[in-house]
């Protein structure tokens, strides 16, 4: 039997793609009016607030006293870890590496999603994972340096790994918790924890308190952190976080085309190669046959 992505999980993921694949170039541009972490705190703190006030007719979901330790760990691993260390190392990296290595989540997604959740891993989900990451390194081959900061890569794995481990801590988690408001105050949290580190290691000052910089920040609060990470829970919520994850691969071809028509950033036919090789995975791991536990029923996406 075959998976089938139903229409409306289609409109989520293209959706979600879009948002993200943005984000790469606004981000990095926005880099160049501001510090890395004071600007990952301004844009998740507020994006939280946006999301709260939208949460606060639905108040007494919220049920801090109980979920107050899965606010505080998905906080860590989604937003402070993923979010900050994502941010600084794109001042140590160029952005197509940068993805390369933030987007081998998915990979550690399959593996920790079959160890902690009883998810399936045959040979070619596997192969359909290392195939998703060739094919976004192919998609940044010409931007990948010849010699790379080794810091920057530290912080590229580590983005992965926090990202990879709150996407599976937030399968595990999704029945305690409103969506909504675990969106909300992870964001805050979050936001407040980077926008902390950044006054004790950098300097507000440094700030250009520009027009285009509050472009980037507007953009990422109600796209870049609010509606997206609604759309990514959402996804989880409906079936294996290995095939969900999977479907980001397509999230640096968005940037990579992006980042040539308003960066002026070349285009090869790496790209192409990447897409062909992204487009493989994600038939791989999303409509191979998946033999499941007795008794058990493939569950469809959607």
């Amino acid at each position: 039997m075959t998976r089938k992505l139903a229409w409306p999980v289609i409109g989520y993921i293209a959706a979600l793609v879009l948002i993200w694949g943005v984000c790469w170039p606004v981000y990095k541009f926005g880099l160049t009016y501001t510090p890395p972490l004071l600007y990952a705190g301004i844009r998740t703190l507020l994006g939280g607030v946006l999301m709260a006030a939208l949460a606060l007719p639905r108040w007494k979901a919220l049920q801090w006293r109980r979920n107050w330790q899965i606010y505080v760990i998905s906080s860590l691993l989604n937003v402070f870890l993923f979010f900050g260390v994502q941010t600084v190392g794109l001042v140590y990296l160029p952005s197509g590496m940068f993805s390369v290595l933030v987007y081998s989540e998915p990979v550690i997604v399959g593996l920790l999603a079959w160890k902690w959740l009883g998810e399936t891993l045959t040979p070619a989900k596997m192969v359909g994972l290392f195939l998703g990451l060739l094919g976004v390194a192919a998609c940044s081959f010409d931007r990948l340096p010849g010699s790379a900061s080794g810091l920057g890569i530290l912080l590229g794995l580590a983005a992965a790994i926090s990202w990879a481990v709150g996407t599976v801590y937030l399968k595990r988690v999704q029945a305690q918790v409103d969506m909504m408001w675990l969106v909300a105050i992870q964001c805050l949290l979050g936001g407040a924890g980077m926008m902390g580190a950044g006054s004790l290691f950098e300097s507000w000052s440094a700030i250009q308190w520009t027009w285009p910089f509050l472009a980037t920040v507007a953009f990422a609060m109600f796209f870049g952190v609010s509606s997206s990470w609604l759309i990514w829970f959402r996804l989880v919520q409906m079936g294996e976080v290995s095939r969900v994850a999977a479907l980001t691969f397509l999230v640096p071809v968005i940037s990579v085309v992006l980042s040539a028509l308003f960066l002026h950033e070349t285009i090869s036919g790496w790209l192409f190669a990447g897409l062909l090789l992204i487009a493989a995975s994600i038939y791989l791991v999303n409509h191979t046959p998946h033999p499941h536990r007795a008794g058990e029923a493939p569950r469809p996406l959607g």
